[in-house]
């Protein structure tokens, strides 16, 4: 008699690429039928960016400009903190995603299904990176079509700012996914990621940091987001980095480390 044909099992690790894969489907396709909230936070980056542009710019050009009005400076001054600022506002669709399926029980289904359990925040963390990256190339073509342009830079510069843009959305995404997962309803993650809007208005996203009052200096300096726009400048414009690029890097690594272990447990813990 033929011997039987071996069956092969599939790994842990495929089963668990197979399932994060579906609940990344899951979320493209949710985000997909429902993109009024994605469009309204794309909204905020956009509308600050031309009206920062046409109405305030030769003003605050001629403030960080010793006097000289030049709007196009203020444009390639501008734009980086606005690209960190479309992050920001991105990944809090991200916290009202998640605690809808927490409201709405489907979290605590997936508990129950025999299913690798980190592929439901995986699938939802991947999922915001894309879309969130997607934001920041379209607050991006707007900066272009407006006149923004980038002094120089070289390829590995442009694959540097990159890759500083996809690890400040990692680290927010897993923010993000915390603040949704103890959040009881989608209002209340809505209020909880408001930081992520508001951290952007208190660095130097709009304004030079030694243009602030003396004792806010160190708050705005050593934030998450002043080092990552001061990084990302230096990159695209040429600007001096100095340690921002360190601190930058570190900011991304903390947060990452903390949202995922933050999210992590939440989502482990048993629902009372």
């Amino acid at each position: 008699m033929n011997a039987a044909p071996a069956v092969t099992r599939p790994t842990r690790l495929s089963l668990a690429v197979r399932d994060s894969s579906t609940m990344l489907r899951r979320n493209l396709l949710h985000a997909r039928r429902y993109p009024s909230l994605t469009l309204n936070l794309l909204l905020t980056p956009v509308v600050l960016l031309l009206l920062f542009v046409y109405i305030f710019g030769d003003v605050m050009s001629a403030g960080i400009g010793d006097g000289g009005a030049d709007r196009s400076e203020y444009v390639a001054y501008l734009v980086p903190g606005l690209l960190l600022m479309t992050i920001g506002s991105t990944t809090i669709g991200t916290a009202v995603s998640v605690a809808m399926d927490m409201s709405e029980g489907i979290i605590a289904r997936f508990r129950t299904m025999a299913i690798h359990r980190g592929s439901v925040l995986v699938g939802h963390v991947v999922g915001s990176v894309l879309q969130t990256m997607a934001s920041v190339v379209v607050v991006g073509a707007v900066a272009v079509a407006i006149g923004f342009r980038s002094t120089d830079a070289t390829v590995l510069e442009w694959l540097v700012a990159l890759g500083l843009l996809a690890s400040v959305t990692l680290a927010l995404t897993w923010i993000a996914v915390g603040m949704g997962l103890v959040s009881p309803n989608a209002e209340a993650a809505s209020n909880n990621a408001m930081p992520l809007i508001f951290l952007p208005f208190i660095s130097s996203a709009f304004v030079p940091v030694d243009a602030m009052p003396g004792w806010f200096q160190p708050i705005a300096a050593y934030q998450p987001f002043t080092p990552a726009i001061e990084t990302l400048r230096g990159l695209l414009l040429g600007t001096e980095i100095g340690h921002n690029g360190w601190l930058a890097a570190a900011w991304c690594l903390l947060l990452t480390g903390l949202g995922y272990l933050w999210a992590k447990a939440s989502f482990d813990r048993d629902p009372s």
